[in-house]
């Protein structure tokens, strides 16, 4: 039979070096809590804004019930009700698509203290403050960029979501990053959290990204019933105007032959006004189904419920920087232990 090495550890010579050691020890935690506290000061705060909404719920009373049952062993049956391919659970998706995001660019924000204005795009290049731990990449960057041959865009430059610049798309992405949204799967409910530096431009982008949603899903929504209104709309204007010619027509004929007795002119007089009756009958079925496609625009219509609106944040949600101090003097704790330990560990583990 082989032997078995056993490992033993001697707990009290190991309490004993860290005792012994306790002024080195001492001098890494400070040293450590020194890097976490400037650190954590040359961190910029983070404030978080928060939009709650809540879709309508369509859909007949049996499939309505069913969706519930469903909900509450996680599936979806959501899709069956309406046939919309664009349901809640695919609103992040919506949200995080590079259109999506684009449309966000011309935003105007302002800033808490100074009251200066930007676009958003504009707030994000140029007025954002780094972290210390960010300008080693931004030196990284800028070599990159100084060594690369792609040229800015020019003035009239126009944002193409399917033909971003470098820039474009590094922006795009931190607005991705700043942007999070989650659904509900039971009750449906959309929370949206926007994240900034500043609080007010914070509480601004979180409703602006709320209007942004509500317009692109009702667009999705009521594109069907546009476009049949849009059809409609051009045999309304067709409809009114072969009505108004023939009645035009029919006037001025009885006018000019009315002291006239003669068959033939009051056969033509007949077969203007029955031109123009006809002409009237389908002006009159035309504005019914005019009336009809506005009253279909409606119904797609989506409303929202606005559950809590955006807010201007009073605190920041960065980690306070006590947390920060004692996680590293943790850190310089656990790094000196870990040295003095391997560098000693002949004199308490046996083999």
């Amino acid at each position: 039979m082989e032997d078995k090495k056993i490992i033993s550890i001697k707990l009290a010579e190991v309490i004993r070096l860290i005792v012994a050691d306790k002024k080195k020890t001492a001098i890494y935690c400070c040293v450590a809590g020194v890097i976490g506290v400037i650190l954590a000061f040359g961190t910029p705060k983070i404030y978080k804004s928060t939009v709650i909404l809540a879709p309508e719920e369509s859909g007949n009373n049996f499939s309505g019930s069913l969706s519930s049952l469903a909900s509450m062993v996680g599936m979806n049956m959501k899709i069956g009700q309406t046939g919309d391919a664009l349901y809640p659970e695919i609103y992040p998706d919506l949200m995080s698509s590079t259109r999506f995001i684009v449309g966000l660019f011309p935003i105007t924000v302002t800033k808490e203290k100074t009251g200066e204005t930007f676009t958003y795009y504009d707030y994000l290049n140029e007025h954002q403050k780094m972290a210390l731990t960010d300008y080693p990449l931004l030196l990284i960057t800028k070599i990159k960029e100084a060594l690369s041959s792609d040229d800015a865009p020019g003035p009239g430059h126009v944002t193409d979501p399917k033909h971003l610049t470098k820039k474009e798309n590094d922006i795009a992405s931190a607005i991705k990053t700043n942007i999070d949204c989650t659904v509900d799967k039971k009750t449906n409910v959309i929370t949206i959290i926007v994240k900034d530096q500043d609080p007010v431009i914070a509480a601004t982008v979180a409703d602006s990204v709320q209007i942004h949603l509500q317009h692109a899903i009702t667009d999705y929504r009521t594109k069907k019933a546009r476009i049949d209104l849009e059809y409609m709309q051009g045999l309304y204007d067709e409809a009114l105007e072969q009505y108004t010619r023939a009645r035009h027509v029919y006037a001025s004929y009885c006018d000019a032959n009315s002291k006239i007795a003669l068959q033939s002119v009051q056969s033509k007089i007949d077969d203007l006004e029955n031109d123009m009756q006809l002409k009237y009958t389908i002006y009159q079925q035309v504005v019914e189904q005019l009336q009809l496609a506005k009253a279909k625009v409606q119904e797609r219509t989506p409303a929202f419920t606005i559950v809590q609106d955006a807010s201007v944040p009073l605190k920041h949600s960065s980690r306070p920087k006590v947390v920060s101090l004692i996680i590293w003097m943790t850190l310089g704790f656990m790094l000196r232990t870990g040295m003095l330990l391997w560098k000693n560990r002949k004199q308490f583990v046996n083999i």
